[in-house]
């Protein structure tokens, strides 16, 4: 670990910055954690049956005609979407949660002085 100043520097460069807020209490957990531990499960639930259908025409089939096709290409679309889905809640959470979490300061910044005149 690299020092500065006898401090190390990922806590110089990174835990300096901020600081936790006095008086802040932190927000209880709630359905964000229970749909976060479920998203494995709901990703291999959706998963499972779509890569079903692909697996099952391609190893039951030398040569796939036009109707096979379209019909895999449709279940990937659906797959992918699927999965988009899926992260985009995942992403849902993690914001919630990092929102939930402790405030956070940093530096202070003074205003400037009010001027009257300006107002005007």
């Amino acid at each position: 670990m690299v020092e500065v100043l006898g401090k190390s520097l990922l806590k110089t460069s990174l835990m300096g910055m901020l600081n936790k807020l006095p008086g802040y209490t932190r927000s209880p957990s709630g359905f964000e954690w229970i749909l976060f531990k479920k998203i494995p499960v709901i990703f291999l639930l959706g998963t499972a049956p779509l890569a079903a259908i692909i697996l099952s025409i391609y190893f039951n089939n030398v040569t796939l005609n036009p109707a096979q096709q379209k019909i895999i290409y449709q279940c990937l679309g659906v797959l992918f979407s699927y999965w988009f889905f899926v992260g985009a809640t995942a992403i849902g959470c993690i914001v919630v949660m990092l929102m939930k979490g402790p405030a956070y300061v940093a530096d202070p910044y003074e205003l400037p002085k009010e001027n009257k005149l300006l107002e005007k």
